[in-house]
């Protein structure tokens, strides 16, 4: 990119201009992408109105882009670190919400307090000596999106 210019320019090396399915195929190539996040992302490479989505309605005919396994993969990687409401909030981020992702969260409230338990270890390690060491700790694990309820068991 230029100083000057904000738009991504193609890659040199490559030898060919890719199509919007291309770029869409490389994105997810690398991780799982809600739609919303590759509207986003490849926005900037549609020079016909509608060549878009009609590429990402086509990949989501055949299943590379699939709503259930960005949530999947979201919780599977981010839930060993972070709270139900810090995961929806990124799921959120990627576009997705509804029915899915409260189902997807559901499943978590059984494991929120053992969860927090290990950030908890793998952070502090001991517990609070003192109210500012206990409200630190406290608002560490709220940042990370665990219940409120959890942290004050946790902390206390």
């Amino acid at each position: 990119m230029s100083d000057d210019d904000s738009t991504p320019q193609p890659r040199s090396g490559l030898g060919f201009g890719r199509s919007l399915k291309g770029r869409a195929l490389q994105l997810l190539s690398q991780r799982e992408h809600s739609r919303a996040e590759l509207e986003r992302k490849l926005a900037v490479y549609e020079t016909t109105p509608g060549e878009l989505a009609q590429a990402l309605d086509e990949l989501q005919a055949r299943d590379f882009i699939n709503e259930g396994r960005v949530i999947e993969s979201v919780i599977n990687h981010r839930s060993g670190k972070l709270g139900a409401a810090r995961l929806k909030q990124v799921l959120a981020a990627k576009g997705l919400g509804g029915e899915a992702v409260a189902q997807a969260l559901a499943a978590l409230k059984d494991s929120e307090l053992e969860r927090a338990r290990e950030v908890w270890q793998k952070k502090f390690g001991e517990p609070a000596q003192d109210p500012r060491e206990r409200a630190k700790q406290a608002r560490f694990l709220l940042t990370r999106g665990f219940a409120a309820e959890v942290v004050s068991k946790l902390v206390r």
